[in-house]
């Protein structure tokens, strides 16, 4: 019997595993795409996503009317077109964000990256616990409450209040996986 639970919870676990690790698609400056004026500004759109290792950004634009530069954090402030490290020319253009750390973009066209067509953005490290942005610090800074003590369960397995949210989202994680 305990082994079946342990074969269960390890499958389970691996289902959790599989599910989180989803890269998504991200269209640069959301609905507007990649435009001088867009509705968004790009470094506010950039700041509400948080971007992770895998995930793809697409660059839409009209074909001939503009180009996105990939360049070095040097050039991205100075809006250098001299030597790009890439040079996006297609109206559906795929990046995928293959590391973490800050990938830097420009307009290709004229003065438009002097205008503000450039966007930074910044892939999260494998390891990081990304926070909604939308969603405030519920706690002051500083304060500290005692984690709750463990219950002793009638099976002799301990149960912490944590370990039961933990396990419960693991198995709404699994149900969604089989469910997709």
């Amino acid at each position: 019997m305990e082994s079946l639970f342990s074969l269960s919870s390890f499958f389970l676990i691996f289902l959790g595993f599989m599910c989180s690790c989803e890269a998504y698609t991200f269209y640069a400056g959301g609905t507007s795409g990649w435009v001088l004026n867009p509705t968004e500004s790009y470094s506010h759109w950039s700041d509400r996503n948080r971007f992770q290792v895998n995930d793809t950004i697409i660059f839409k634009f009209k074909i001939g009317s503009d180009s996105v530069l990939i360049v070095d954090q040097d050039d991205y402030s100075k809006c250098n077109k001299d030597k790009p490290i890439r040079e996006l020319k297609h109206g559906d253009s795929k990046i995928k964000l293959y590391r973490s750390g800050p990938f830097y973009f420009i307009s290709g066209h004229e003065d438009n990256c002097e205008k503000g067509q450039k966007l930074k953005v910044v892939v999260l490290s494998p390891n990081h616990k990304a926070h909604n942005a939308l969603s405030p610090v519920t706690e002051p800074i500083g304060s500290v409450s005692p984690a709750p003590s463990p219950a002793q369960s009638a099976a002799g397995f301990t149960v912490s209040p944590s370990g039961f949210l933990w396990g419960f989202s693991l198995m709404i994680a699994a149900y969604i996986c089989i469910l997709v």
